[in-house]
């Protein structure tokens, strides 16, 4: 019988509030409580619980306290990552963030979801989609990215939108639901 952790990670519905599950959670909120604890002058240890919690971390990366995430260990980061203020990643599923990528204060990354049947969802039960960001992807404040949304490389997601479906590479998108406003070229600062 499959548990609930293998359920929820491949994307199936499941219950989180499983035991497993819940113990998981509660160790992610203890690291990221002693995180956003911490003086900015323990940019040491800072780095230490961010690493021990993630499932991987590229080299050079700044995450400005407060973040929240659900997990940790299902958020991968590319290298030269750089995150403002107030960032929350639910990693209910996979969140893949590649190389020289920068989000601005309030930036939302959401993996999880619930049945649309009330009945259903009444039930507690979700499931999560994973979200991929390519690498040189810049999302502006107060943006949300939603599940199984991919990111293409080089693009910038405008302040303040709401990413509901996938973004090429190499245009700047913006608005609620987020669309392509143009391509990115040369002449571009």
């Amino acid at each position: 019988m499959r548990t609930e952790k293998e359920k929820m990670l491949s994307g199936e519905l499941y219950n989180p509030f499983d035991s497993e599950l819940s113990k998981d959670r509660y160790h992610a909120k203890q690291a990221l409580h002693a995180y956003n604890k911490l003086s900015p002058a323990d940019a040491k240890e800072q780095k230490k619980l961010i690493k021990a919690l993630f499932g991987t971390v590229g080299k050079q990366y700044q995450i400005e306290q407060p973040f929240f995430c659900d997990y940790g260990y299902n958020i991968h980061l590319g290298a030269f990552f750089f995150s403002n203020y107030n960032c929350t990643i639910l990693d209910v599923a996979k969140v893949t963030i590649g190389d020289h990528v920068m989000f601005g204060p309030n930036v939302g990354v959401y993996t999880v979801n619930h049945p649309l049947n009330a009945e259903r969802r009444k039930t507690g039960l979700g499931y999560a989609q994973p979200v991929t960001i390519g690498n040189n992807v810049w999302v502006g404040g107060h943006s949300v990215i939603l599940p199984g949304v991919t990111i293409g490389d080089n693009s910038v997601i405008g302040a303040g939108s709401v990413v509901t479906r996938d973004i090429p590479a190499n245009v700047v998108a913006v608005g609620n639901p987020c669309k392509v406003l143009r391509v990115i070229t040369a002449e571009d600062i």
